[in-house]
């Protein structure tokens, strides 16, 4: 299997094939519009912005799972998203990232990287004590919280896992890098 093998629904229902983002670097990372990392919309669509004409995609999967922090609907999350931090990259319908119902992609990418890049100390402090709140974090891999971000490069090979607490900004380095 490799990541191209996946389907995903967008947020009208639809099914998409992966495969239409062969080619392509992509970020792919669950959100919540009610979180503290929040704000890190800001950033995605910094980078998308920037290199989307150069091959960047992002992935918007909301998820409910951590702290009930997205509870509205697709077409909720999408107008907020939208309106407040006006991101125009794609966003998916909601999903589970960890459990029994997590979505079959989340379910590969975890699997190619188990642990998720924190920088610094405090950060690190942070992500203890969100692991600890964390109610659907049950095996080693799954998803600690929101905005947990995975870059896959042209060939589709996961190639970073990025925790809540790294900003966007911060793996513009390693998108360059892949490019």
């Amino acid at each position: 299997m490799s990541i191209y093998d996946y389907s995903i629904k967008n947020r009208n229902g639809e099914e998409i094939s992966m495969s239409n983002y062969e080619g392509k670097v992509l970020i792919i990372v669950n959100t919540a519009t009610g979180c503290g990392f929040t704000p890190q919309y800001e950033g995605l669509e910094n980078l998308y912005k920037k290199y989307h004409d150069d091959g960047l995609e992002i992935l918007d999967f909301p998820c409910n799972q951590f702290g009930n922090q997205a509870p509205g609907s697709d077409d909720e999350i999408h107008q907020f998203c939208t309106f407040k931090y006006n991101t125009t990259f794609d966003q998916f319908s909601k999903v589970d990232v960890n459990g029994e119902t997590e979505l079959p992609l989340y379910t590969y990418i975890k699997e190619q990287i188990k642990e998720d890049e924190i920088d610094g100390m405090k950060n690190k402090m942070v992500m203890k004590t969100v692991e600890k709140i964390s109610t659907s974090t049950k095996k080693e891999g799954d998803i600690k919280w929101n905005f947990t971000k995975f870059l896959v490069d042209r060939n589709g090979n996961v190639v970073g896992r990025y925790s809540p607490t790294f900003k966007p900004e911060d793996m513009e380095e390693k998108i360059k890098e892949i490019m």
